[in-house]
C-alpha cells in the first residue's frame, strides 16, 4: 500500500546513510619513553592521519607525595636532576607525538597533567568519552596497561584500538585486511558497528568463528552477519576454525598472523570480568599480547 504524500526517494536516502565516520581520536601517553613506545606513538598518529581525523594526546604523570626532608647543600643538585628526569618521561612522549603529528601533517593538539596514580585510568577514560576512538599503545603482559584498558572498556563507552608495541615496527597504518572475531554476542555486534568505517575502507574482511563446542546458532549467525555487512557495502567472507585444545584467544591470534591480517575487530568480556580475571579468557589473552592492531568494544 502506498501512503499518500510519502517521499520515497527521501526514505531510500535515509536508509542508506553511511555510519558516522571516525573524525576525532584520542591518544593517551603514559609510561616510559622506551623505543617501542615511541614507534607505537608514530604508528598511532599515522592511523589517525589515514582516517582523516584530528588527534588529541594527553600525557599524564604520576603525582607522588613526598615528605619534606632536610637536605644538605651538596645533595640539592642530585635531587633536582632526579626530579627533572621524572618530568622528562612525559615530555619525551609528548615530543615524539609532536614530531609525528608534524610529519603526518595532521590536525593535532596535546595536553599534560599530573594526577595520583590511582586516578590515571579513570581520568583517561573520562577524556575518551569525547572522541570517536582511542588509540592505545600496549606493552606485552603489563598489569598497569591491562588495568587502564579494562577501565577504558567499562567506563568510556567508546571503542579502543590497541597498538602492540612489540610489533609496532611491522604494523601498517592502513587496514586493508581486517578480521572480525565473531561469537554472536552483543559485544561482538557492538564492535562491528563501531568498526563500520574501517570495515568499509578495507580491501578484505573475513568473519571468523572458533567453532569448538559452539552451538549451531552461533555458527549459523556468521552468514547472517555477512549478509548484514553487505547492506553497508562490506563484502565479507565467513569461516570457522577449530581450536584443537588451544584457547580461543590464541587461536584467533595465530589465525590473524598466518593470514596476514592488519587488524582484528572483537567484542570484550563475553564472560564476567571476574571470571576472566580468575580463569583467563579471550579478552585477557588479546589485551596481554595483541597480535596486530585490535579494535575492541564492550
Amino acid at each position: 500500500m502506498r501512503i499518500k504524500g510519502l517521499d520515497e526517494s527521501r526514505l531510500i536516502v535515509a536508509t542508506e546513510e553511511n555510519p558516522m565516520p571516525i573524525k576525532d581520536v584520542f591518544l593517551p601517553l603514559v609510561g616510559q619513553p622506551r623505543g617501542p613506545a615511541l614507534v607505537a606513538i608514530e604508528k598511532c598518529v599515522a592511523v589517525a592521519a589515514d582516517l582523516g581525523a584530528r588527534i588529541t594526546a594527553l600525557a599524564l604523570e604520576q603525582d607522588v607525595f613526598e615528605r619534606p626532608k632536610v637536605m644538605l647543600p651538596y645533595d640539592r643538585d642530585s635531587a633536582e636532576a632526579g626530579s627533572s628526569n621524572e618530568v622528562n618521561d612525559s615530555q619525551q612522549l609528548l615530543n615524539a607525538f609532536t614530531i609525528a603529528a608534524s610529519g603526518a601533517n595532521i590536525r593535532a593538539q596535546s595536553r599534560t597533567g599530573k594526577v595520583p596514580a590511582d586516578q590515571i585510568a579513570a581520568i583517561l577514560a573520562e577524556h575518551a568519552r569525547f572522541s570517536d576512538l582511542t588509540l592505545f599503545p600496549v606493552m606485552p603482559h603489563d598489569s598497569r596497561t591491562e588495568h587502564i584498558i579494562e577501565t577504558f572498556l567499562f567506563e568510556s563507552g567508546r571503542p579502543l584500538l590497541l597498538c602492540p608495541e612489540q610489533h609496532a615496527e611491522q604494523l601498517r597504518p592502513e587496514f586493508e585486511n581486517v578480521m572480525i572475531a565473531w561469537d554472536h554476542s552483543a559485544r561482538a555486534a557492538r564492535a562491528v558497528g563501531d568498526a563500520l568505517p574501517i570495515l568499509q575502507a578495507a580491501t578484505s574482511v573475513r568473519v571468523v568463528t572458533v567453532a569448538d563446542d559452539k552451538a549451531d546458532a552461533i555458527v549459523q549467525s556468521g552468514p547472517a552477519l555477512v549478509d548484514h555487512l553487505r547492506e553497508h557495502g562490506v563484502y565479507a567472507s565467513f569461516e570457522t576454525v577449530t581450536g584443537n585444545g588451544s584457547s580461543i584467544g590464541k587461536v584467533l591470534g595465530s589465525w590473524a598472523k598466518s593470514h596476514g591480517m592488519d587488524a582484528i575487530v572483537m567484542g570484550a568480556y563475553h564472560h564476567s570480568r571476574l571470571n576472566e580475571i580468575v580463569w583467563g579468557g579471550v579478552t585477557k589473552t588479546v589485551i596481554g599480547q595483541p597480535p596486530c592492531w585490535v579494535m575492541i568494544s564492550h
